[in-house]
């Protein structure tokens, strides 16, 4: 096997500690080439879809790349920006503000598909000294699919080092007090500006239910943060509700689904809703065109009266607070 940067060491060289903060991705484009770039990628990960590959490769190949990349163009096209992603462009204010705020750490920003790479970051933070790494994957729920991914492809990268760095992993925080107070806090400022719902239905990225039947402990640390932040605020089980949002695919996932939740809630007689998606660290497709645009749609169109999205909090001054914390207390005896 050929290792890349076999003439890294240096007697006497200098060495630095950095944290790689990541993030899910984002396509380079909102175009039917660029989704079909990034969904391959995306989709032929094995933590992702667990289907045995031959059988899912004949899937993606021949009908979903064929299909679902130029309806997936048009969402995004939606919610691009002069800056680009919404997700891109709020992760980059993210590595800024936490550059700022710690000084003496080398901040990279990577996301686990498309750009920039995983890959193309670590040798970036190689090339600049950096011996000791912590990676941070922005779920504040861990889930196979998007930590646990994180990590596999770390350590893919590193796998092909002769001098690999010192590494530490956050896995979660989803019960860390500065994150649940955040939420809260969210939460209390929109109840300022747009009043009390009937309801505030706390919206998570759905998986699979055979995942959570193998041991994926997602579900329960989704629920576990709707609890959290319940108990903080004093709210009752009739304020607050779980769902899981953007299934794919026949098989059964997490329930309630979303959509079909808020179909059902004006037949109920609750008909204005406040909805969250604590599952995201930052605003993107997911949020802005699933979340606050169809599932306002199918809302509205059952009876709703006011439906009304809660954003990320993103580059928020509590969530960098948050964040800088937690590389503090990770990153702690490392000079």
């Amino acid at each position: 096997m050929k290792f890349v940067g076999e003439k890294d060491y240096q007697h006497g060289m200098d060495t630095k500690v950095g944290v790689l903060i990541t993030n899910l991705g984002t396509p380079d484009a909102p175009t039917k080439k660029a989704l079909r770039t990034y969904l391959k990628e995306f989709l032929s990960d094995p933590r992702v879809i667990e289907t045995p590959k031959i059988i899912w490769q004949i899937i993606l190949n021949v009908i979903i790349l064929n299909v679902r990349p130029a309806k997936s163009a048009k969402a995004y096209a939606t919610v691009w920006t002069d800056s680009g992603s919404p997700l891109y462009d709020i992760a980059k204010k993210q590595q800024a503000a936490l550059a700022k705020a710690l000084p003496n750490l080398v901040v990279g920003l990577a996301m686990r598909y498309g750009n920039p790479s995983i890959e193309s970051q670590l040798i970036k933070m190689r090339d600049q000294g950096v011996r000791k790494i912590l990676i941070f994957p922005m779920y504040p729920q861990y889930c196979a699919a998007t930590t646990a991914s994180t990590f596999d492809k770390v350590t893919q990268v590193l796998n092909k080092w002769r001098w690999i760095p010192e590494v530490r992993f956050i896995n979660d925080y989803y019960h860390d007090e500065l994150y649940v107070k955040a939420l809260a806090n969210s939460i209390v400022a929109f109840r300022e500006k747009h009043g009390k719902p009937d309801l505030t239905l706390f919206s998570y990225h759905g998986i699979p239910k055979a995942y959570l039947d193998k041991g994926d402990p997602y579900h329960c640390f989704c629920r576990a943060t709707t609890r959290l932040v319940k108990e903080r605020l004093n709210l009752t089980d009739e304020e607050v509700m779980t769902s899981f949002q953007s299934r794919f695919g026949p098989a059964e996932w997490l329930q309630p689904y979303t959509d079909i939740t808020l179909k059902e809630l004006p037949g109920k007689g609750i008909k204005n809703v406040h909805i969250i998606a604590p599952a995201f660290s930052a605003d993107c497709l997911e949020t802005i065109e699933e979340i606050s645009v169809e599932n306002r749609e199918y809302f509205m169109e059952s009876g709703g009266e006011t439906y009304r999205y809660i954003p990320c909090l993103n580059d928020s001054e509590e969530h960098i607070e948050l964040f800088t914390k937690l590389i503090k207390q990770h990153t702690q005896g490392w000079d």
